[in-house]
């Protein structure tokens, strides 16, 4: 070959590498610097409810080390891993007695460092739940704090000293009464609790009080753990003059729990953090459980210019009441709208509509019903895997699992629930209307063991549940719906799968379209020229949509009926998913 003819190709190729990378450049301008909990698929496991390895009744590391292998059938990316550190179990892991100990019932450090080591084998990383705005009452720093005014501990805590006279009113979540303040007569003064008398708030005022939490990040973060999950995070920071709360928000609780989430040194404390702790560690993904009270909050939490968190992972799309349909479907597009408007050219949200905190999905926002279950599961798993943001799955839900509905006080082990029954039977309240509430409302729901086969107890524990199971486990389990090619659960695993092919659905540009159709949610998403369309009926009747185009050529991904539809009739069916390719 000559040289010139050499020379030739070698600009030939020289340019064409050059525009491939221009290409490559702009595709990666437009969907925001890629990271893998962008476009990672989450799973919540609730520990104490997914599956029992010594028949104890309590789910536990072990039992999730025997499931990792359907956890990889699913397609999921990570695991969220509700707290399974040493705790007494007042709010079911949710008050810590030791960071850096694993909870008995849940087995030991040698068993974690498995679990961590199996799942890494899978490719499937794991983010942990830490819990740090409060501890137990029975962690040792507290133990210390309560001893002694002049305790080096003393300041890990919020105080107040009795001679001062009663705190001002700060309400609680959790507390009988709704105060936050609970005397303790051994140094004569008032401790606060945000949540219950045994989870005392730590006072992230004081700088060693941090350094003791940055400390235990970096004790997790160095055996490998992928990131964290930082719960009541929104609270941390706290006025410790105390003054009196602006006479407008007293009786009421939401102005109450904006007031919490927006503590003078918030976002100083989580700046701080970042620069101590996860700078470190630029892989790992960090979540703020309720970042802020409108979209411009929570992008302050992970706007990358601030130097903060990564997601963020807002409560206004579960904190509409009793029921999707109640609340409105058009007002329930407006939020998700509105923030995606905030967050289309920086920041990252979480995409979610069930966690342990939370009624079963189906429920809540779909149809519980035998005729509905199936296919309202489906569809509600299709919004989640098809909004642009991380997508989070919580444990039974891939298989469409439903709320247990409860008839006795007894049934309950949530300190909540339990709570607030107590403070209504007090006050002479309705406790028949209450528990009825409850029946739909309560976050016990969420938490009934995984419904894994047909034997005893779903097959969840050979003995007495922690919590009661189900009955339903007989009719829908894992194992049944293994052998369906139609079923909820192998449903979520094409939808894994579209979505994990996608970078349509991962990255692209969310449009929503019908705004103001009761019935039926619909939306594109767009990105470099490829164009997705995401059809959802969220009632149990035909609806009609009108998209202002035709979808004649079309082509259908996926859809959760079985025998599909002709794209010329803009209607769906009870509870249809579709999403389209549009040409």
């Amino acid at each position: 070959m000559k040289k010139n003819q050499m020379l030739l190709i070698a600009l030939l190729f020289s340019s064409l590498m050059s525009i491939m990378a221009q290409e490559n450049k702009t595709t990666i301008v437009k969907t925001g610097d890629a990271k893998w909990w962008k476009e990672a698929v989450i799973y919540q496991i609730y520990p104490r409810s997914f599956k029992d390895s010594d028949g104890d009744g309590i789910g536990d590391i072990k039992g999730i080390i025997s499931k990792l292998d359907y956890l990889k059938s699913l397609g999921i990316d990570a695991v969220w891993l509700s707290p399974i550190y040493d705790s007494p179990n007042d709010d079911n892991g949710y008050d810590i007695s030791n960071y850096r100990e694993i909870l008995k019932d849940f087995g030991t450090m040698a068993d974690f460092d498995l679990l961590l080591k199996e799942m890494h084998k899978r490719n499937i990383k794991l983010i942990m739940d830490m819990v740090v705005n409060h501890s137990s009452d029975e962690h040792e720093w507290f133990k210390q704090s309560k001893s002694s005014r002049d305790n080096k501990y003393r300041d890990y805590y919020y105080w107040w000293p009795a001679e001062k006279g009663i705190p001002p009113y700060r309400w609680s979540f959790f507390d009988v009464n709704s105060n936050a303040w609970k005397y303790d007569a051994t140094t004569n003064a008032y401790y606060l609790h945000y949540f219950s008398q045994k989870q005392p708030d730590l006072n992230w005022n004081n700088p060693t009080l941090r350094k003791e939490i940055y400390d235990i990040m970096a004790f997790w973060l160095n055996k490998g753990i992928d990131g964290f999950r930082m719960d009541a995070f929104q609270f941390i920071s706290k006025d410790d003059s105390f003054p009196e709360l602006p006479k407008e928000i007293v009786n009421n609780t939401l102005e109450i729990i904006k007031f919490y989430g927006n503590g003078p040194k918030l976002h100083e404390h989580i700046q701080e953090m970042n620069r101590e702790v996860l700078s470190k560690y630029p892989d790992a993904m960090t979540v703020s459980e309720g970042a802020g009270d409108s979209p411009e909050a929570a992008m302050k939490f992970v706007d990358p210019a601030r130097k903060e968190l990564n997601l963020a992972y807002h409560f206004e799309s579960v904190d509409i009441g009793n029921h999707v349909r109640e609340f409105g479907l058009v007002k329930y597009k407006n939020i998700f709208s509105k923030y995606d408007e905030v967050f289309k050219d920086k920041g990252w949200l979480s995409i979610f509509v069930a966690n342990h905190d939370q009624p079963r999905m189906v429920s809540k926002f779909g149809n519980d019903s035998p005729q509905f279950r199936a296919v309202s599961s489906k569809m509600l798993s299709t919004f989640v895997m098809t909004m642009r943001g991380t997508p989070y799955n919580f444990n039974g839900d891939e298989i469409g699992m439903v709320n247990i509905r409860f008839d006795n006080i007894e049934d309950y082990n949530d300190v909540d629930t339990r709570n607030k029954y107590v403070q209504l039977k007090n006050a002479g309240g309705d406790l028949k209307a209450f528990l009825e509430n409850k029946k739909q409302t309560s976050r016990e729901n969420g938490r009934t063991p995984f419904q894994w086969n047909a034997s005893a107890n779903g097959g969840f524990t050979t003995g007495k549940p922690w919590l009661k199971v189900n009955p339903n486990f007989t009719t829908i389990n894992a194992e049944s719906q293994e052998k369906d090619p139609n079923s909820v659960l192998n449903y979520y695993r094409k939808l894994v799968k579209v979505r994990k092919a996608s970078p349509v659905l991962q990255y692209g540009k969310y449009t929503l379209l019908d705004k103001e159709n009761p019935n039926v949610f619909s939306y594109t998403r767009e990105l470099d020229g490829k164009k997705i369309l995401v059809l959802l009926n969220f009632t149990e009747k035909e609806a009609a949509y009108n998209l202002g185009f035709s979808t004649d050529k079309s082509k259908i991904i996926l859809s959760n009926y079985t025998k599909s539809k002709s794209m010329k009739i803009n209607t769906l069916r009870p509870y249809e998913a579709i999403i389209l390719e549009l040409k």
